[in-house]
């Protein structure tokens, strides 16, 4: 027999006679709005107060690794940007080989959510304050969406809400996507958005405009994982609809899909086209083990404790439970009523493709193309498997057989414990307390269930608060995501800029290896932060540097100098290359790059001296630092060199063009047109997409030592002025395509309402099938 509670839809199963197979749930009637509302703001609370968990024994949990080094430095320098109107940022002169924004995606520049939160970044004074700030937001994005997505599918507000709380902390999101990663939770969080809208507007519940605006959103985030979590949602839904025969369904889902899919050519096309210079020329298949998870880890999902034994930057063995789901999905399948999933399967069809599609992916080989590390995967399989857990414990747990079910719970707590002591032996006392705890949580659970089979919002109440317990153990046992760097940059901007701003001017080269630093000095603001800056933390600095992070890396600029993605660089050669003579009049490196202060780590270059046109302007048992003497030529502009016939009356840049072409024009007289070819080498890499004409006519651009970009003059013009203007690869092409995924998702907007409507109401409170 099976209670159900009117304003809910929940039940609760209390006898051994299972329903007969396909009989309808009773029908319930509309549940109130306001309801809705105030339990969706409390989904939105909660979550914003547990995100605030990780900070108590580590202030900087969300300020870590690429967090730090990448993505908080340059959402400042964006923000800055932005503010003085100069948008799309797509191409940052001072960030050197971490300045393709257009090629590195990532930064989603194009996406106005994103777009504000920089601008929110620039304004505040710390950039720890701003991470915690903007995770905390997203988190809070991507569980009010859940929520929507569960209770699309017709799960009890107490259910959705349960699972809606507990996904934003499962292991891989809290602890690399939200803790480091950040540009993976940005994507994420719009991707149960794109499920929620795209449903509701396929069923006539609301206009397909929406969903293509959250869609886009996700595409524009500019993580290429997000793109195929929206794929692979709509797939699914196109599954659904066709399925179950639903034409409006299925033509709704196509048409927001294919606008969608207009869109990624202007986000994705210019990292496609600038591959050929960069890292990601690669697209080999390989699976070296790295980040992929096996059944095994799956397996301990609900295991608060267990740590995959897979390969890890320096090493075997992660130090965080990034295979960790939600502590109550395994030892609940003995209770839940899964008849449910067979009476309705054709509406679950969608979250159980996208649960199983991911979890082959997750299982998959460690790079494809532009997808690396599998682990990746497995919050978009929660995801979907969040939306079926919630919609199964809708319907209460059963009760009958306890014995033999709480045998099961039992060993698949168990289980769980053996895998994660298997994995980490020496963690013993961990492994122990994190299977007492959801052992103890689970007896609690059922006991619930069974006294209190009227109070179907009992159950998930406790759920929510085991989330809240659990997540408090695991960050008692892993405070920090150790995989990854610990960087410990200062988050002060002004004191960043009081360090370094003035201490370093110009364009800044910096011979400098990170592992020294962190072996001699330490990573913190007390040991080599006084000194050096890696990544994009100079960007926050107020300082113009070479050094840079990078996602892509510019192959011949990184190679002359030995350089990492960070901008490390543990080859003493590196100093050697920037004053080497090149075949440009003798010049050497460091005058075709424009730099004015070179700063050099002793331990790596212990005798660097100032050659002429150089002074030391600090030495210590640390540092050298070296600032040009003399005023460089051309000081409007980024040109660095011109061939001795030619004498240049003006070179002016406009930086940062509204346009993001960073444009620079160039007057010139050449004494002699017959001296053989006439270049000019400017301080730029010479990235895809730059163009050079010569009083209206295109001439070649190419690339100089170090990858600098090179412009050979035309022959037989003696007064001439040069445009220089880059744009990204495929531009045209992607504003054009996106221009038309507009245009498609308006025409659709206008002609699905005409489709007919249904109710606002989900299909599954409405409907069995």
């Amino acid at each position: 027999m099976t209670t159900t509670d009117p304003g809910t839809g929940t039940g609760t199963t209390t006898g051994t006679a299972p329903d007969a197979p396909g009989v309808s749930p009773p029908r319930t009637p509309p549940p109130r709005r306001s309801r809705g509302f105030a339990t969706a703001a409390g989904v939105c609370v909660v979550v914003a107060l547990l995100a605030q968990l990780p900070l108590i024994r580590n202030r900087v949990f969300y300020f870590w690794d690429d967090s730090a080094a990448q993505f908080l430095p340059m959402w400042h320098r964006l923000g800055e940007r932005i503010a003085a109107g100069h948008w799309p940022p797509l191409l940052d002169l001072d960030s050197w080989m971490g300045g393709n924004l257009a090629g590195e995606a990532l930064f989603g520049v194009y996406n106005p959510v994103n777009v504000a939160n920089y601008l929110l970044v620039a304004a505040l004074p710390d950039l720890g304050v701003a991470s915690v700030l903007v995770k905390t937001e997203f988190l809070v994005l991507l569980a009010l969406g859940l929520y929507l997505v569960c209770r699309e599918y017709g799960a009890a507000r107490p259910s959705a809400a349960c699972l809606a709380v507990a996904l934003p902390f499962s292991g891989y999101l809290l602890y690399f996507d939200a803790s480091t990663w950040a540009a993976g939770l940005i994507a994420f969080a719009f991707v149960p958005h794109v499920w929620w809208t795209a449903r509701r507007a396929a069923r006539g519940g609301l206009n397909p405009l929406w969903a293509f605006v959250a869609a886009g959103l996700a595409v524009t985030a500019g993580n290429p994982y997000g793109v195929l979590g929206v794929a692979v949602v709509l797939a699914a839904l196109l599954v659904e609809f066709a399925v179950r025969r639903r034409a409006r369904g299925t033509a709704v889902v196509l048409g927001v899909g294919v606008c969608a899919a207009l869109l990624v050519p202007l986000v994705f096309l210019p990292l496609l086209g600038s591959a050929e210079v960069t890292w990601r020329s690669d697209t080999d298949v390989v699976n070296d083990g790295f980040l992929v998870p096996g059944l095994t880890d799956l397996l301990a999902a609900s295991t608060p404790t267990h740590l995959p034994h897979i390969g890890v930057f320096g090493g075997t063995g992660l130090a965080v439970p990034a295979a960790f789901f939600v502590w109550f999905a395994l030892p609940l399948v003995p209770w839940l009523d899964w008849r449910v999933v067979r009476q309705r399967w054709r509406l679950l069809l969608a979250p159980l493709v996208v649960t199983a599609v991911f979890a082959v992916a997750a299982l998959g080989p460690s790079k494809l193309w532009l997808f690396r590390w599998p682990i990746r995967h497995l919050e978009y399989c929660f995801l979907g498997a969040a939306v079926v857990l919630a919609v199964v414990l809708s319907s209460g747990l059963r009760t009958d057989r306890r014995r033999a079910r709480g045998a099961v719970t039992a060993g698949l707590v168990a289980l769980g414990g053996y895998l994660a002591w298997a994995a980490t032996p020496e963690s013993w006392p961990w492994h122990l307390g994190g299977v007492l705890l959801v052992g103890l949580l689970a007896a609690l659970v059922v006991a619930v269930a069974r006294r209190r089979p009227r109070r179907p919002g009992a159950v998930p109440a406790l759920l929510g608060a085991g989330t809240a317990a659990v997540l408090g153990y695991q960050l008692a046992a892993f405070p920090a995501n150790t995989d990854v760097s610990q960087l410990n940059y200062p988050h002060s901007v002004s004191e960043l800029r009081t360090t370094f701003a003035d201490r370093y001017p110009g364009e800044v080269m910096q011979v400098a290896d990170m592992a020294t630093a962190e072996r001699t000095l330490g990573l913190h603001p007390d040991g080599a932060w006084r000194y050096f800056l890696f990544g994009n933390v100079y960007a926050a600095a107020g300082v113009e540097s070479l050094v840079s992070y990078t996602g892509l890396g510019f192959r011949d600029f990184v190679d002359t100098f030995c350089l990492t993605n960070s901008g490390s660089t543990s080859c003493p050669e590196a100093w050697d290359a920037l004053w080497r003579p090149t075949g440009y009049g003798g010049a050497p490196l460091a005058d075709l790059l424009r730099v004015e202060t070179v700063v050099v780590q002793n331990a790596l270059v212990p005798d660097a001296t100032a050659g002429p046109g150089w002074r030391i302007t600090e030495r210590d048992d640390v540092v050298t630092v070296l600032r040009r003497e003399a005023p460089l030529p051309w000081p409007e502009g980024t040109l660095s060199w011109a061939s001795p016939g030619v004498t240049v009356s003006g070179a002016i840049v406009a930086g940062d063009a509204a346009d993001g072409t960073n444009p620079e024009w160039v007057r010139y007289t050449v004494a002699d047109s017959g001296a053989g070819p006439q270049r000019l080498v400017f301080a730029r890499l010479a990235w895809p997409g730059y163009h050079a004409t010569v009083n209206g006519t295109e001439v070649p651009v190419e690339a100089s030592p170090a990858g600098l970009m090179t412009v050979t003059l035309p022959p037989g013009v003696r007064d001439g002025e040069l445009e220089l203007r880059w744009s990204p690869p495929g531009q045209a092409l992607g504003v054009a395509s996106a221009g038309l995924g507009v245009l498609g998702a308006l025409v659709l907007a206008v002609l699905a309402p005409r489709w007919g409507q249904t109710s606002r109401r989900s299909e599954a409170q409405r409907e069995s099938s």
